[in-house]
């Protein structure tokens, strides 16, 4: 089976080249390489820079034009199509933030031949606690803690789940006959949130549930992160609205909560919307 590997990229450039870095050294390296850079013309120019280039993976970008929000869901569905388009039967998403394990390829294929049925297969995201420069970067030695609220197969172990709420798109992995049947993300969502949380909840619809998949572990590389209530408020309120129009509740009510209790935002239960002050 012909694996294909899909980042989206705005910025973010070492955490790229770490990724691709790591995918160089991987136990099973992809068949395909993806990057669609959103609006950054040096991020298309460093795929093609370092030993994942030296390798047998064909590498294929897009350049997606963009505005004032980072099309996410527009970019993933580009990457999806540029994969298959180059012979893809199966689709791993991975975040730039993201240096995968050695292992993690291996185990999404096998997890990918072995799962009866659609499935939307996860890996462990694990998180480091400083900057990793490529210079100094040994995929082998990368130990770190694993998100605490979503489970943590062991080596091998493939764990099904129907809480639709766990899945994330920082790393997953689908079949090309899944993602066709998904359509992909909802492109109306752009910027920050809800578009993943959507994705989610649309395969759950469709029956399509969790696989956590033991060994494919990634690591999530160190950056500052802002405050919520000053940084993708608006992008949240519009993404938000779009779910609630769509699947008749709101997401991400941690987010909404905390804006409230900051006074950036309010619930106006008149007209069942979450609004900025």
């Amino acid at each position: 089976m012909t694996i294909a590997v899909i980042t989206i990229v705005a910025g973010r450039h070492l955490h790229l080249r770490n990724q691709q870095f790591g995918l160089a050294w991987s136990d099973r390296l992809p068949d395909i390489y993806v990057v669609v850079s959103m609006g950054d013309a040096e991020a298309v120019r460093q795929t093609g820079i370092g030993p994942l280039s030296e390798t047998s993976c064909r590498n294929r970008t897009r350049l997606l034009e963009v505005g004032d929000r980072l099309p996410l869901a527009e970019a993933r569905n580009a990457g999806a199509a540029e994969a298959i388009a180059a012979g893809a039967d199966h689709l791993v998403f991975l975040d730039v933030d993201c240096i995968p394990s050695a292992s993690m390829l291996d185990s999404y294929g096998r997890a990918l031949d072995l799962t009866e049925g659609p499935a939307l297969h996860c890996g462990v995201v694990r998180y480091l606690d400083a900057p990793m420069p490529a210079t100094q970067l040994d995929p082998s030695m990368l130990h770190s803690r694993p998100h605490p609220a979503r489970p943590v197969p062991g080596p091998e172990q493939l764990i099904a789940s129907t809480d639709w709420q766990l899945f994330w798109s920082l790393s997953f992995a689908l079949s090309r006959q899944t993602w066709l049947r998904l359509n992909g993300f909802h492109e109306e969502y752009v910027g920050y949130g809800a578009e993943d949380t959507d994705f989610g909840y649309a395969a759950h619809q469709q029956g399509v549930n969790l696989v956590w998949v033991g060994g494919a572990d990634a690591y999530h590389q160190y950056h500052p992160t802002s405050s919520r209530s000053s940084s993708h408020l608006d992008d949240i309120l519009r993404n938000a609205t779009i779910f609630e129009r769509r699947w008749g509740f709101w997401p991400m009510l941690g987010w909404l909560e905390e804006f409230e209790a900051t006074g950036t935002a309010h619930y106006d239960a008149t007209t069942n919307r979450w609004l900025r002050f």
